[in-house]
């Protein structure tokens, strides 16, 4: 469900009433009924599907037919405010994840789609994780992952994510870089059907401009990881020059854009395809995929959440896993 406080549970409910994603899986809420409750009755979502609490769930996992709320609900429930950072809410949410890796690593549900959390409302907390995708990597003990993010417009694969600016270019080795560009080839081999094209972006302006900008990390260390990733029979390019790689005529050749930073690539993407765009994080031992947006807690509870992005990213998850398994989405 993401964090109470936020968009995650209107996005929660605007899934159970939309045929299209319902036809492709039987999706589970794990989140707070009595958040849920409240938003139904402020954004006029309801009713409410079957409830059921986590205990319940335990004990019969197998018996979920039905679109089914697994219930965390407690004592301070109804202390939960609409756009209100506390404690509270940060530790909800955390609840909620760990509960849904925990039952998508026994396979009792075949993957997870998460809504957003505030990152914030987790350390008040005092859980201290950058954001989903490093908690993910822990519980499941994967030391090989990165982000990726993907809609029909275009998809980017990172290889630094939640760190400052200052940060990125001491965390940049030719093996890490050689490790994104692997596991997107992969991944995107497993969405196209084909043998993906890859470009990887350079850190620099102009590529650095043969070592007139940067500390000449292209040629130190992109552009070796490049080439051994061509050894190994990947189709890639690069390092390009990060100001002109998403022009159009790019994006329409190109299967993934391997970028070094965050916004890198999160600032084209969601000027093509905000609100749409399904982040994966890869490399895990189970599926999970996410809304690309965060809590959005100025419009929380308002009937204002687009959810489209919701919609796409449990549609991706079922079809990821339908290789798998019957296709069942666990949203959490």
């Amino acid at each position: 469900m993401g964090d109470p406080a936020g968009v995650g549970p209107e996005v929660c409910l605007r899934l159970l009433l939309h045929t299209p994603t319902l036809q492709e899986c039987v999706p589970l809420i794990f989140g707070d009924a009595t958040v849920l409750q409240r938003v139904a009755d402020c954004c006029e979502l309801g009713p409410l599907p079957r409830i059921i609490t986590f205990a319940e769930w335990e004990r019969s996992p197998d018996q979920i037919t039905e679109p089914t709320i697994v219930d965390f609900s407690d004592a301070d429930s109804e202390q939960v405010t609409p756009g209100v950072v506390s404690e509270l809410t940060g530790r909800a949410s955390y609840r909620y994840i760990k509960a849904a890796i925990e039952a998508a690593t026994t396979g009792s549900v075949d993957a997870i789609t998460t809504g957003p959390i505030n990152k914030k409302a987790l350390n008040a907390a005092g859980i201290h994780y950058p954001g989903h995708t490093e908690i993910f990597a822990e519980e499941t003990q994967s030391d090989r992952i990165c982000m990726m993010l993907t809609c029909d417009e275009i998809t980017c694969s990172f290889v630094t994510t939640h760190v400052g600016y200052r940060d990125v270019p001491g965390l940049l080795t030719v093996d890490r870089i050689l490790e994104v560009i692997e596991i997107s080839d992969t991944a995107m081999t497993q969405l196209r059907g084909r043998k993906p094209k890859l470009v990887v972006c350079a850190l620099n302006p102009h590529a650095g401009e043969d070592g007139l900008f940067g500390d000449r990390e292209e040629e130190r260390i992109i552009t070796p990881a490049i080439d051994l990733a061509r050894g190994k029979g990947i189709q890639v390019e690069g390092p390009l020059p990060p100001d002109t790689a998403f022009l159009p005529d790019r994006r329409r050749n190109t299967d993934c854009f391997v970028c070094m930073y965050h916004d890198q690539g999160h600032i084209p993407l969601k000027a093509l395809a905000f609100d749409v765009a399904v982040n994966i994080t890869l490399g895990l031992p189970i599926i999970r995929t996410s809304v690309d947006h965060g809590t959005a807690l100025d419009i929380a509870w308002q009937g204002k959440a687009e959810a489209t992005s919701m919609y796409e990213a449990v549609k991706l998850a079922a079809r990821l896993a339908v290789a798998r398994c019957e296709p069942t989405a666990c949203h959490s």
